[in-house]
């Protein structure tokens, strides 16, 4: 290792009790788990029922932050019009929101008194709140911050002559969209999605506030866990490892292609 290349000792200090101070809940949760009774813990219906929502969920959950997200992203990248740092603002409140909040601003909006959700009620006979629905409602709320900010960062270090010299070929603004700007901010878009489902996966707070922990329908892995630390410890170990695992597994396959790109 070259001099250069060297950490000087007085950011080596902080940064190697900042990665312990990462590491050792893991490293906690590693050591206590009950590695023996593990594979039969895992295979309780309870359990991998609450696995296949949580990964239904979030999945869902990131097509509509992608849906609705991008859209959003090029609009605050590009876009000029009165009120913009208002609205960027607004985008990004679910990122310091308390969750809990979240999930009651939800049921204040979408819940069958809410402001839509009356109507919704009452023309339709929708009724969101404690389904299935409001989980993937809860998660993109809480989640989608993180895929608009990644693309919007994106969008702002696009080269725009690309998209101008496609336009002076007589490319329309579809088109450009969908043939230039689109596979330039790909990693971008990419780098949020993945974001975005790890967010939606681990989402508690909104979604027991406006989804409720009932098992089959609305528990997710981590209200699983919420629920079990309560009566099995053991079990809420298990059920974090599960977690665990699939969050690293994703962002680890993931963070070489950003770093490449």
């Amino acid at each position: 290792m070259s001099r250069s290349s060297r950490p000087p000792w007085f950011l080596l200090l902080p940064a190697l009790a900042g990665l312990v101070f990462l590491v050792l809940p893991l490293a906690g949760l590693l050591a206590r788990a009950p590695w023996s009774t593990l594979g039969t813990r895992l295979g309780q219906g309870q359990v991998l029922e609450a696995l296949r929502l949580s990964l239904v969920s979030a999945t869902l959950s990131t097509g509509v932050c992608l849906l609705l997200g991008v859209p959003l992203a090029w609009v605050l990248a590009r876009a000029s019009f009165p009120g913009l740092g208002l609205v960027r603002a607004l985008v990004t409140v679910p990122l310091v929101l308390p969750p809990v909040v979240g999930g009651v601003a939800l049921l204040l909006a979408l819940g069958r008194r809410g402001l839509v959700g009356a109507w919704l009620d009452s023309a339709f006979g929708i009724t969101l709140p404690f389904t299935t629905a409001a989980v993937v409602i809860a998660e993109t709320f809480v989640a989608m911050p993180f895929l608009v900010i990644s693309v919007e960062g994106a969008l702002r270090a696009a080269d725009l002559r690309y998209e101008e010299a496609a336009a002076t070929l007589g490319a329309g603004r579809w088109t450009i969209f969908r043939r230039v700007t689109l596979p330039l901010v790909a990693p971008g878009v990419a780098a949020g999605a993945v974001l975005c489902w790890a967010r939606a996966l681990g989402e508690f707070g909104a979604t027991i506030t406006f989804a409720g922990n009932f098992p089959g329908r609305t528990q997710t892995m981590p209200l699983a866990v919420y629920l079990a630390l309560q009566n099995d410890p053991q079990a809420a170990i298990v059920l974090s490892l599960v977690l665990l695992a699939v969050s690293v597994a994703v962002l680890a396959a993931m963070r070489d292609r950003w770093v490449r790109t």
